[in-house]
């Protein structure tokens, strides 16, 4: 990866993961390409309205914190960035700055992120967009796929895009911080609740995110789903917020980064908007889940 341009942030530490996201690649599902995009589109979108970028510019998404960047724009004027999701300590040049408002990075300086006390994933949007060449119309990075932009590495140098015309409008914006606790999220049963032998376990158990979660699902410990009858399901289409069980009962919620198809039986499918909640799960963190009417009922 490389700068084509004089604008552009270096790499310089990653943590544990940190990825380029937009919002994804839509509606080539058909052809087997997954959306993808950032695990917590929330987050993102709000990072690019504090630097009032479009909401589908592509951003840093940080696992666990430990990135570091050096704003890499000699004879230019200084880059603005904004954080959102994670509230990862942060500093530049040593000096804290805060979550959900403005920074300046002037030429030379480094933006370090420490570990956040709660949530799983950080968001990093410079004004401008991080302007890595497109793949099938995104900068995402799908982690199942293998498609966009590889993982990032120190000495990579993200190119930055030319600033938006609109100006930021606000320089902090109060959010609620992902809890710490255990983490409720609603769904909708079905559409292939039939195919377990207790549908009502999928409420009753507190579940637990497991250590062998990623951006293609979270995987859950604490119990387990019995499914009825014999024979698998033929593959049919699979959506984020699917959960899905596999033979060994333990249910896999899916995430940015699923599989297009799947045969095993989805015992429920959480709402879009708890979705993002749940990209901000840490292994350990309990989850529990409740049954909400669909919304088409509601419309009724």
């Amino acid at each position: 990866m490389s700068c084509g341009g004089t604008r552009a942030l270096e790499v310089l530490a990653t943590g544990a993961l940190a990825l380029v996201e937009d919002l994804g690649r839509p509606g080539l599902a058909a052809s087997g390409v997954g959306r993808s995009g950032a695990a917590d589109r929330s987050a993102l979108r709000l990072a690019n309205r504090l630097v009032a970028n479009p909401e589908d510019a592509a951003g840093i998404e940080i696992v666990f914190g430990g990135l570091a960047v050096r704003a890499a724009s000699a004879n230019r004027p200084p880059l603005t960035v904004a954080l959102t999701g994670a509230p990862a300590p942060a500093d530049v040049d040593g000096t804290p700055v805060g979550h959900h408002a403005l920074v300046t990075l002037r030429p030379g300086q480094v933006l370090r992120l420490g570990m956040p006390p709660t949530g799983l994933r950080t968001y990093l949007a410079v004004r401008g967009g991080v302007a890595v060449d497109p793949v099938l119309g995104s900068r995402s990075t799908d982690v199942l796929a293998g498609l966009g932009p590889p993982k990032l590495e120190p000495g990579h140098v993200l190119p930055v895009g030319p600033e938006p015309r609109e100006f930021p409008l606000v320089d902090v914006a109060p959010v609620a911080l992902p809890p710490g606790g255990p983490v409720t999220l609603r769904a909708i049963a079905g559409p292939r609740a039939d195919r377990l032998a207790e549908p009502a376990a999928l409420v009753r158990t507190i579940w637990r995110a497991s250590s062998r979660s990623d951006r293609v699902g979270m995987r859950l410990e604490g119990g387990q789903l019995e499914r009825a009858g014999s024979g698998e399901l033929p593959s049919e289409g699979m959506v984020r917020g699917a959960i899905q069980v596999p033979p060994g009962g333990e249910p896999v919620l899916f995430l940015a980064d699923h599989p297009v198809t799947g045969g095993y039986p989805v015992a429920a499918v959480v709402c879009d908007a708890d979705v993002d909640r749940a990209a901000q799960v840490r292994p350990g963190q309990a989850v529990r889940f409740i049954l909400v009417p669909p919304p088409w009922q509601d419309a009724e």
